[in-house]
This record gives structure tokens, C-alpha cells and sequence, in this order.
């Protein structure tokens, strides 16, 4: 039951990133259909950033009162309606609109199924979580790219609103196994030693090492910003900086998103043997290897490969942090906690990247390398602050 649970939630999060990547592939061509300008798609981006927020920060109060699996179930059916819904927007209006159900369907799946992950699986399965979703955010792209030839982006909408429907379809079959392994679960505790407390349980009014809670969230607030950074402006600086051409720009931007994504599946592994405190170290370091590779006056070709490795550094850091939250604060409180980390590191992805488009505009494109560099050694030691507190913590009991 709960390997046949652990491949649903799976699929779940290839659905969760599905429509990640879809607004940018379809964009050039959705504007011209709507009569959009071409900076509106910042305005659909911002949208979804905040219904996800507002959705994470909300989620453990609705996961308390029905649950994760019909959290999921509901979710899902927002974000496919949502999806569908841009298939057939008549003008960028409405747009805006089903932008409103897709961040709030995105935000209580990340959050929902993140804590449940680490609340009930291993920490490897938290790596390969969180690589499905790669799966998703590379797969849909190539969907829109079928049909953008013909101009029908609409179809890759439709097609791509589809499956996430199927998606719920599966989660609403699911809500039986979901119930059982509940029962099993509850049966457990109940079977085990009277005087047993808890698990995760702290018996206070707060979590665990509160004052670690606020280095937790700069982790992920500038761990975002590093990734989606990255992803956003790392081409334009290789073309306009380093004179690659488009194209060869355009290929090791996919790389550096192949190079994250196949390092989470290398990492579930690399889990079997290493504690994620040290997988969330080695990968901070080799993030600020990569982009203080990127600092130096190299070739374009050694710059690209600073982002690969960037990129494989990134892999670990997110799933692991995610991973220790109920160790490191309690699993009292867990799920609120969670909820605030999605909730920073979607603020990350919408202000940090923006933020440098910013600074580039007003003097140039040149400071990416640095601004990386920055973002990476402000993680790494917001890390590290919170592993002292820790430390103190457990000296302490």
C-alpha cells in the first residue's frame, strides 16, 4: 500500500510541474493572438506567484480540517481547471483570471505533499519527489512545442489541462488507499508502548529551536533565488556577455535544468549514505563553486559549465531541507512551518530574479555572475547559523 501511495504522489508531482514551464514556451505566440504586450506575462507569472503564498500559508489549516489526500484531489482539480481554462480565454483578462485557481492549486500541493513526505517516507524519497517534478517541468514544454508551429497554443493547453484532469482522476480513485494506510498508521501508534509520546511531538506552545526558524527560511528564500535566477537571466548574460549564440545559450540553460533534475535522482541515492545535513552542505558549496566559476574570465564554454554545476549543486539542497523540517522543528508543528517555506521560497522565485532584471537594466547584464555568487554564499551561511543553533540545541537537551 504505501509503495503503490508513494508512486501516486509521484505523479502528482509531475502534474504539479506540468504548468511551471508552459507560459514561457507558449508566450511569444499567446501574446499575438491576445493583443498582449510582451512584459503582461510577468503580470500572469506574479499572479500565480501570490495565489501560491497565499495558498501555502493557508494549507495546514485546510489539511487539518479534511486531510492531505482530498487537499491534493481538490487542488488538482484547480490547477486542470485552470489549465483548460487558458485554452479557451478569449482575451489576456481572463487570463489573469484562471491564473487565480492555478497558483492556488500549485501552492497546497507543494506544501501538502511535502509535509506528508517528510513526515512519512524516507529522505530519499523527498529527492525523488522533487525530481518528478523536473520531469513534469521538462515535459510539458516539448507538449506546447507540438503544436506552436501551427500557431495552436491553445491545443497545448488543452492537452496539458487533460492530464492534470486524469491526474485527479487517479487521486480521486486513490481516497480509499489513502483512507487505509491512514488506519494503518493509526493503528500503529496506538499498538505501541503507553508511555511513548508522539513522534515529533515537543509537548510546547512553539516549535523546536524557534530561533532557527527564520535562517530555515533565508535558506529558501536564496536558494529560489539562485535557481530561478539561473534559469531566467543565465542566457542572456552567456549572449550578451560571454557572445555564445542563441541557440548554444539556449541549450545549456536546458542543461543546467537537466543537470538539477538528474541530481536529485542521484541524490535520492546518495541518501542511503550521507544525512541531509551533510547533502545540504556539499550541495551549497558546490553551488558557490559554481557560480564563483562563473566570476572568473573564462571562455563562454567554462561559464556554461558553472552553471551545470550550479545546477547539480542546487539539486540536493531543497528536497533535503524540506526532508529535516520535523527533526529540526518538531512535528507539532511541521506542517505550518512547511507552509511558511513554500511561502518564502515562492517569494524568493518572484522577487529576487525580478530584482536583478532590474539592477541589469540600470547598469548591466555583467553583475549576474556576482549576484549569483552573493545569493549562494548568503544561503550557505544562513545554513550554517541555523546548524550552530542546532547544535546548541542538542549540547542543551
Amino acid at each position: 500500500m504505501a509503495t503503490l501511495l508513494l508512486l501516486i504522489i509521484y505523479l502528482v508531482f509531475i502534474s504539479l510541474g506540468l504548468p511551471d514551464s508552459l507560459l514561457g514556451a507558449a508566450w511569444p505566440v499567446m501574446r499575438h493572438d491576445l493583443g498582449a504586450p510582451l512584459g503582461m506575462a510577468g503580470v500572469l507569472s506574479v499572479t500565480v506567484t501570490v495565489g501560491t503564498i497565499v495558498s501555502a500559508l493557508s494549507t495546514s489549516h485546510v489539511v487539518r480540517r479534511i486531510g492531505t489526500a482530498r487537499t491534493t484531489l481538490i487542488s488538482v482539480v484547480l490547477t486542470a481547471g485552470a489549465l483548460l481554462g487558458f485554452s479557451i480565454a478569449p482575451s489576456f483578462v481572463w487570463l489573469i483570471v484562471f491564473a487565480i485557481p492555478l497558483g492556488l492549486g500549485g501552492g497546497a500541493v507543494d506544501s501538502a505533499l511535502n509535509h506528508y513526505v517528510a513526515g512519512h517516507y524516507a529522505a530519499h524519497h523527498m529527492s525523488w519527489l522533487h525530481c518528478f517534478w523536473g520531469v513534469g517541468v521538462t515535459v510539458s514544454p516539448m507538449i506546447m512545442a507540438a503544436y506552436l508551429d501551427g500557431g495552436a497554443w491553445r491545443n497545448g493547453y488543452l492537452v496539458t489541462g487533460l492530464i492534470q484532469a486524469g491526474i485527479a482522476a487517479t487521486l480521486l480513485a486513490s481516497l480509499p488507499l489513502w483512507r487505509r494506510m491512514e488506519n494503518a498508521r493509526t493503528d500503529e501508534r496506538h499498538s505501541g508502548p503507553a508511555d511513548e509520546p508522539a513522534a515529533g511531538a515537543d509537548g510546547g506552545s512553539g516549535p523546536r529551536n524557534r530561533a532557527g526558524v527564520k535562517y530555515a527560511l533565508l535558506t529558501f528564500l536564496f536558494y529560489c533565488g539562485v535557481e530561478l535566477t539561473a534559469g531566467l537571466w543565465g542566457s542572456s548574460y552567456l549572449v550578451n556577455i560571454k557572445g555564445l549564440p542563441a541557440d548554444d545559450a539556449a541549450m545549456w540553460i536546458s542543461i543546467y535544468w537537466a543537470g538539477l533534475t538528474i541530481g536529485r535522482l542521484v541524490n535520492g541515492f546518495v541518501t542511503f549514505r550521507y544525512s541531509s545535513k551533510t547533502l545540504i552542505r556539499a550541495g551549497e558549496i558546490i553551488t558557490l563553486a559554481g557560480t564563483a566559476l562563473l566570476l572568473l574570465p573564462l571562455p563562454a564554454e567554462v561559464s556554461a559549465v558553472g552553471l551545470l554545476i550550479t545546477g547539480f549543486g542546487l539539486a540536493p539542497i531543497f528536497p533535503s531541507m524540506l526532508h529535516e523540517t520535523p527533526v529540526r522543528f518538531g512535528e507539532a508543528h511541521a506542517g505550518k512551518i512547511m507552509g511558511w517555506q513554500m511561502a518564502t521560497a515562492y517569494t524568493g522565485a518572484a522577487v529576487l530574479p525580478p530584482l536583478f532584471g532590474w539592477l541589469a537594466g540600470q547598469t548591466t547584464i555583467g553583475l549576474f555572475p556576482l549576484y549569483m555568487a552573493l545569493m549562494a554564499a548568503a544561503m550557505l551561511l544562513a545554513t550554517e547559523r541555523l546548524n550552530l543553533l542546532l547544535g546548541r540545541r542538542n549540547d542543551a537537551a
